[in-house]
């Protein structure tokens, strides 16, 4: 037994040797720097592995949270999620990025990238919506795009991101306009009068310049006439025919 005692700490000592040599091989970026890891991640980025740029832009931020290599890695990590399909992931990493980083000169390029990962869920459901059970409609994520364009071109007007978010930003007012005007159709259908005509009427105040107004005007005249609002229907029709370019406008069924 003695002989096997000697030896013991030695046997530790091999296999606390093999334990080490295992990591690093399991692990090649053990010895990377900041430097090496973000030019790592960004040629992965550019070759559209995405899940490796995240991986690599992820180790960065965790091993050297501090300089401008993990500033640059939050920010490109928001796109790398954009671009790799996981809209979440993409929306959670642009708001870190202004929360922790506010006054960056590249935050704008955060709130651009959490509003085209709202906008292609949102525009999505909109575009689907009418094979969809009504109860399954929700614009939520169309909301949240405008909203963060809208914070976009409030806080950066000279960006060379905000012009296509404006015009994002009128494609999306007229679809959320046109989903109302289709959720008060299907009131109105139903003879929900009293829904029909809320969902009409919040279309001409919150979006008077689209295209819905037109169809949500000739809603809210029936919606008044099955209610035996006489005077009120009156007033929606003369409306109607004072503005010749509501009358032909039609949103689907």
């Amino acid at each position: 037994m003695r002989p096997l005692a000697r030896l013991l700490p030695l046997l530790v000592a091999v296999l606390a040797l093999a334990g080490c040599a295992s990591l690093k091989s399991a692990d090649p970026t053990r010895d990377w720097s900041a430097q090496r890891f973000y030019e790592e991640a960004r040629s992965a980025l550019d070759a559209g592995d995405y899940e490796r740029a995240i991986e690599l832009y992820e180790k960065l931020e965790a091993r050297y949270p501090f300089g401008p290599y993990a500033q640059q890695a939050a920010l490109e990590v928001a796109y790398a999620y954009y671009k790799f399909d996981e809209p979440d992931s993409a929306i959670a990493a642009a708001d870190r990025f202004i929360r922790t980083y506010p006054r960056h000169p590249n935050v704008a390029y955060a709130y651009y990238i959490k509003g085209l990962a709202n906008f292609n869920r949102g525009v999505g459901i909109l575009d689907r919506y009418l094979g969809d059970a009504i109860s399954e409609r929700d614009p939520r994520t169309a909301r949240e795009a405008f909203a963060a364009f809208a914070e976009l071109v409030r806080r950066f007007p000279e960006s060379r991101y905000a012009e296509d978010a404006r015009r994002r930003m009128l494609y999306l007012r007229n679809a959320l306009a046109a989903h109302e005007v289709q959720v008060a159709a299907f009131y109105l259908e139903r003879k929900a009068y009293v829904a029909a005509a809320g969902r009409a009427r919040y279309v001409i105040e919150h979006y008077p310049r689209s295209p819905a107004v037109g169809p949500a005007l000739r809603i809210l005249r029936d919606a008044y006439r099955g209610m035996g609002m006489e005077d009120l229907a009156r007033d929606a029709e003369r409306v109607l025919e004072a503005n010749p370019a509501y009358r032909d406008v039609e949103l689907g069924p």
